[in-house]
This record gives structure tokens, sequence and C-alpha cells, in this order.
């Protein structure tokens, strides 16, 4: 903390320096409109291009593909919100409100699925699922059954990408639901103990409606990761609207058909948040008092051991069998983790992730100080519009940034030719640039929220100080404010700095050419079917995610006092 911090916060608004007016501070409000606006122009791009074009494409597309994808997407969203639902809210009651051996462990364990990309998982199941895997042979070997004797699921379906998707992505929900009850009044758990309600009566008629905000908030992100997720479904060989773009963009050339397809895709993400605005109907998230001991429930016997095991096996699943699977693999077929080719990926993947997180980070900054200094409409509005990059699949962002950067390109190398015999080339498509600003796009929504949140922790009393010690805005920003959220900027990056890192489609679409990382190189071998080679970039992807997962961790454990 600075000196400047340390006197203000010895210091009472009141003290007896002399005030200096505050400057005015109208630029950052212009300034975060514009950046908004910049931010949101792939979704600008998307949009003029699938209305700009008349070539038929769309009356194409929906005679033959676009069914298809639209069955598999709704199958996979309500799959995925059934199966996120029963494992997030079910976890959750049961570490907050019920007392079971390894409880303190499962709070905090039930949040590492969190640190493998469901492309990653699954890639671990296939090898260790499919016909000459570990499981089938054994089987085989232990019944004599020969390969036309038996029926074993097949984990390459629709059915199985579901699956996938919800041992990755329940912890939204997990959180999000503990998070509440957590917060939830005992005085209202107390009362209807007191009535002659039971666990399982309490839990469906009080706790679970109070809790019906932050679930759905949780459910609606697991299915934004559902619906932009491309690694999985490519694998698995479902046909979603992210296959669908990266086909039309890449086989077919076309991108008018990527343009409107991302638009359809954008539709079907605007109709999950307005169910999702429509059922919450306005209501908030319930605070109770935080200091009172939740009445928690002892279970013994059978039902502490069935809670065990219904906390136990989501992490078994979503984290602990992939590791394994992963880790087997890697060393079976003696893959150095750290050969010359992965510390090659390895720089890639870390000079995209921090170069990435570092952006997004100082131009959240901006947004959220603007917003604190100047709040109003105008920066409440650009702060809003700037999230809604999170709700836009990694392959709509990249078409959206392609079409007029390729356009750019094209125009500029044609004039220069024509006028000075002179060829540009590509200087803007296919650059790190663009791919950073595309990251940006994707998650500023994730450091926005959090430096938001650090500064909403500083009083306005501060504030109030520093103008009596005669700080202006900078100084005030420098001297004051950067070192009190120092902490909240640097959780920030680093949740972006992971999210950047496990990322596919975008980096699949927009990377330099011969610019490989270890999202792109996993993709790759498992494309090819070399899933023993795909293990090594997997496993890096796993431990670099686990980093946010203990901050997480963390977090939770300390989010009401008392609370293990």
């Amino acid at each position: 903390m600075t000196d400047l911090a340390q006197e203000i916060v010895a210091t009472p608004a009141s003290g007896r320096r002399k005030a200096r007016p505050m400057a005015r501070v109208g630029w950052l409000a212009w300034t975060s409109l514009a950046l908004s606006i910049l931010l949101l122009s792939p979704l600008v791009a998307v949009v003029a291009a699938a209305f700009g074009v008349d070539s038929g494409t769309w009356g194409h597309l929906l005679s033959t593909v676009l069914p298809t994808y639209v069955r598999n997407s709704v199958l996979l969203v309500l799959a995925v919100t059934c199966g996120v639902f029963v494992t997030g809210v079910g976890t959750a009651w049961l570490v907050t409100m019920c007392r079971f051996p390894g409880k303190r462990v499962l709070e905090w364990a039930l949040i590492l699925p969190f640190a493998a990309p469901s492309y990653v998982v699954a890639y671990a199941y296939t090898d260790f699922l499919q016909h000459p895997g570990p499981v089938q042979t054994w089987l085989r070997a232990a019944t004599g059954w020969g390969p036309n004797d038996y029926w074993f699921p097949e984990i390459r379906s629709l059915e199985g990408a579901a699956l996938m998707f919800t041992l990755v992505l329940y912890p939204y929900v997990y959180l999000l639901a503990r998070t509440a009850f957590l917060n939830q009044s005992a005085c209202t758990l107390e009362v209807a103990r007191t009535l002659g309600r039971g666990p399982w009566r309490s839990f469906l008629g009080v706790a679970l409606p109070m809790a019906r905000p932050a679930i759905a908030v949780g459910i609606t992100l697991a299915l934004m990761e559902t619906l932009a997720d491309f690694g999985t479904v490519a694998h698995f060989g479902v046909q979603t609207f992210t296959t669908g773009i990266y086909r039309a963009w890449f086989s077919m050339g076309d991108r008018v058909a990527a343009a409107q397809l991302s638009l359809a895709l954008v539709s079907v993400v605007l109709l999950i948040f307005l169910i999702e605005r429509i059922q919450r109907g306005g209501r908030g998230f319930d605070t109770g008092r935080r200091f009172d001991a939740l009445p928690e429930y002892q279970l013994r016997g059978v039902r502490a051991g069935l809670a065990t095991v219904a906390c136990v096996l989501p992490i078994l699943l979503g984290f602990v069998l992939p590791l394994l699977i992963l880790g087997r693999l890697s060393w079976l077929n003696a893959h150095a983790l750290f050969g010359e080719r992965y510390v090659g990926l390895i720089l890639n993947s870390f000079t995209l992730a921090g170069s990435g997180a570092a952006a997004t980070v100082l131009v959240g900054l901006i947004l959220a100080y603007a917003a604190r200094m100047r709040p109003g409409a105008m920066t409440t509005l650009s702060n809003r519009l700037v999230s809604l990059g999170y709700a836009l699949p990694g392959s709509i962002i990249a078409v959206g940034l392609l079409i007029p950067l390729t356009t750019f390109d094209n125009a500029l190398d044609s004039w220069m030719r024509a006028t000075f015999d002179i060829s540009t080339g590509l200087l803007l498509t296919g650059t790190i640039a663009a791919l950073v600003f595309a990251y940006m796009v994707r998650f500023m929504a994730v450091g926005l929220n959090t430096l938001e949140a650090s500064l909403g922790k500083i009083t306005p009393s501060i504030d109030a100080a520093a103008r009596t010690l005669g700080a202006g805005p900078g100084a005030t920003l420098f001297r004051v404010h950067l070192p009190l959220i120092s902490g909240g900027m640097l959780t920030a990056a680093l949740i972006v700095f992971v999210d950047i890192l496990k990322e596919l489609p975008a980096t699949l679409i927009m990377r330099p050419f011969n610019f490989d990382t270890l999202a792109i190189q996993a993709y790759r071998l498992a494309s090819d079917e070399r899933l023993a080679e795909a293990s090594t970039p997997s496993l890096v992807i796993m431990a670099v995610g686990l980093l946010p997962v203990i901050l997480l961790s963390r977090q939770i454990a300390r989010s009401r006092p008392g609370a293990r």
C-alpha cells in the first residue's frame, strides 16, 4: 500500500487540508462507451454479414443441416440442465446443511472439475471406454466374449457429450447454490424446523425457492459453455452450431453461411438469457443474517454413507479419473512432459494467455473505474454491453473479427498493388493482436466483474479523503485505488489467464500460421486418434487450471463466518 493510501486510511474525510475539487472525468464515460462499442464490433459484423449478402445460403442451411444443429443443441441443453441441476444443487445442499464424514474436504474438492476443460475429459473417457480401451478389453478377457457378443454404451454420442459437460460444468451451479444456501437466513430455516418440516421438506419448500435466482444463473452459465464448446462435440461427432460454423468457414469457405449460423446461435443464447430473466421475475438473491449459524442435520449410518458417495462421485468422475487416465497414457507412452516440443507449446500458450489477461484487466480497469467515478446510464450501459461478450462462443467472435479484418486486408492489398505495385499481404488477419482482441471480447465480463467487486469494497469516504488531501482522479487511481485492489486485479488476471489457456474455438480459427498452443495440440492429436499423445498437453492444461480452483475454494470457505 502506498504512503498516500496509508495516510487516507488514517485520515478522516474532514481533515484540515484544503480540498481541491475533483477534476472533470467526463472523458472516462465517453472512453467507456467507445470501448464497449469496439468490443461489440464482432457481433455487429456477424449481423451485417448475415443480412448483407443475399446468396440463398440461409434457405440451403434451413433445408439441410440447420434442423440437425437445432435438435442436437436443444437436446444437449435439456440434458445438461438436468445434470448440472441435480449434481450442483444436491451436493451444495449436502455440504452446507448436513454433517457427514469427509464434509470438510468435499466442500472444496467439489470445485476440482473446474480445472479440466470438457474436451480434455472427453479425450480421457474416449480412450478409457472405447472398444480397444482398458474397460472393454478387461470385459472381453473376463467373460470370453467376442466383439459382437455384447452391447456397450457408445461414449462418442450426444449422450456422452452431455455427460462430459455435466461432469465439468456442475461447479457453476454448485458454487452459486452453495453461496446462496450459506447466505440464507438461519431464522427462516429454524422456523421451518419448528413447524415440523424435516430436511427434505425444508429443502424443497424453503431453501430451494430462496436460492432459485442463484441456481438459475449457474445453470445459464453452464448452458453458455455448452453451446460455446467445440472440442467435445467435434471429437464425439455431434453436429452443433459451433461445428457447423467451423465447417462452413474452413471446409466450404462460405463466410455468409458461417455468419448466418453464428447469428442463429446468438439467437439461441439470447433466448436462454431471456428465459432466465423471465423465470427470475426480478427476484434478487437472499442474503439473510450471515453471522447466524445455520442449522445442520447430522447424518449417520446409511444416510451418511450415501451423502459421502453422492459428493465423491462427481469429483471422482469429473477430475480424479480423467487425471489418472491421462497420467497413465502419458507414462506408458514415455512422453516427456517438458520436452523441446512442449516447451514451445507452453511458451506460445502462456504468451497468448498472458497478453490476453493483461489487456483484459487493463481495459476492464478503465471500464470499472469509469463506472465508479461517473456513475450513470452511459457507463452502466457500457459495462452491461461489454458483459454480453461472455455469452458469445469463441467461434462467433472469431467469425465476427475475421470478416472485417480480411475485408480490410484484401482491400488494402489491392490498393497497394494497383498504386505502388506492392503487396501488403495480411496485416491484421491471423495475428496475435487480433487473437488477443478476441480473448478480450470473450472474457471481459470475467475480469470486469471481479474488478467492479474489488472497487465496490472501497467506501466513498476513501475518495472523499483523497480529495481532501489534494489528490485528483489520476492520483487517486494510482496511489489509492490500485494498491487497495491489487489482490482483485491479480485474481481477475489469473482467472482470465486460465480461461484463455483452455479456450479452443477462437484460437483454432484465428491463431497465426504455425503457432500452436497446448489446446490446439491436444485437439489435433485427438482428432487423429492419437489420444495417448494428446494426454501430455491435456495434463498441462489441467495442472494450470488448478490455480483458479484453489482461489475459488478459499473464497467460498470464507463466504460465511464459521463455515467450514
